[in-house]
């Protein structure tokens, strides 16, 4: 199926391109999130004289992706857990936990937002979280776990 993208979307392409994808992808995800709509000669000419609209709403949240990057980057989060003597958790923390602790703090960020590239955190100590804020715009943090013996 062929569809216009209305923002940009990793591994498929830029805003205003139109791109082949399949039907699923396109009926079940770019569609209803209003990703991109079906390319029909209809569709085209709407997007052709909103051209300059989604631009502009593009680049200001590019811009404020940035913004945001540029006061979180290097933003150390402190959480304490559970863990046995040997330091491994009894759990793990998950993306959801510094997502709210994150949220605690004042950013505004959604777990799904938050990368984990080793999965959970299962030990005490220090780890590196990637914080995707913006498709164009990634910004690292130190995430440190504390043990609570039982």
């Amino acid at each position: 199926m062929q569809v216009i993208l209305l923002e940009k979307v990793p591994n498929v392409g830029e805003l205003g391109e139109i791109a082949k994808v399949k039907d699923g992808y396109a009926r079940n995800f770019l569609i209803p999130t209003g990703r991109a709509r079906r390319a029909t000669e209809a569709n085209k000419a709407e997007f052709e004289a909103k051209r300059a609209e989604l631009e502009k709403a593009a680049a200001a949240k590019l811009a404020d992706a940035q913004a945001q990057g540029e006061k979180l980057a290097g933003t150390t989060i402190k959480l304490t857990q559970k863990a046995g003597v040997d330091g491994r958790l009894f759990g793990s923390v998950t993306n959801f936990d510094i997502a709210e602790e994150l949220n605690k703090q004042g950013y505004k960020v959604v777990k799904a937002q938050v990368r984990m590239p080793n999965g959970p955190i299962k030990m005490v100590g220090d780890s590196n979280v990637n914080v995707a804020l913006h498709t164009d715009v990634v910004v690292e943090i130190n995430v440190t776990v504390y043990g609570e013996t039982a």
